[in-house]
């Protein structure tokens, strides 16, 4: 018999602030599980919050080191960012986190994957760089970061054409 699960309780919306600095604060304890659960809770409340959005996003792929499972949850919030750059940027960043994961961990396939993580993340980072404000060399400096990440790491190959590049987990 499954045990019934009380409900959750409502945020107030005057804790939305203070809120959002505890989702930042339990990112930079490495806690991103319960920094997603306070992002979730700001966002029932408000939808379209913009920070809460971003943060879940990056506490969702700080989770990447036990699984990269979340990638397609983490990617499935960036159409609700606002502004052009920001979904190319956050995006690149989804993907850029994801290989960096599948390299630490390994496995069969796993530098295949990355590759393709990889050359996403740097197309999205291509894509922001064209968007940026002036002074903003944000995504230049993640684009060359990708780039020297698959400059050191030999196991980030591109797939032979017969075997898959986006191997699910």
């Amino acid at each position: 018999m499954i045990p019934e699960v009380p409900p959750l309780k409502p945020l107030s919306r005057d804790a939305i602030d203070a809120a959002l600095e505890r989702a930042a604060h339990y990112r930079l304890l490495n806690e991103p599980r319960q920094a997603e659960s306070i992002c979730l809770d700001i966002l029932d409340l408000d939808p379209d919050n913009q920070k809460a959005l971003v943060l879940l996003l990056l506490a969702i792929t700080d989770a990447f080191g036990e699984s990269t499972q979340g990638a397609a949850r983490a990617l499935a919030l960036v159409p609700r960012l606002g502004g052009e750059y920001t979904r190319a940027y956050y995006g690149g960043l989804i993907h850029e986190r994801r290989a960096h994961a599948l390299v630490a961990r390994g496995g069969p396939g796993s530098g295949y994957v990355a590759h393709t993580a990889l050359t996403n993340a740097m197309r999205s980072f291509e894509t922001a760089e064209a968007l940026r404000a002036p002074g903003n060399d944000e995504s230049i400096l993640r684009y060359n970061a990708c780039v020297r990440f698959l400059a050191a790491t030999p196991s980030i190959q591109e797939a032979p054409k017969d075997e898959p590049s986006d191997l699910t987990e």
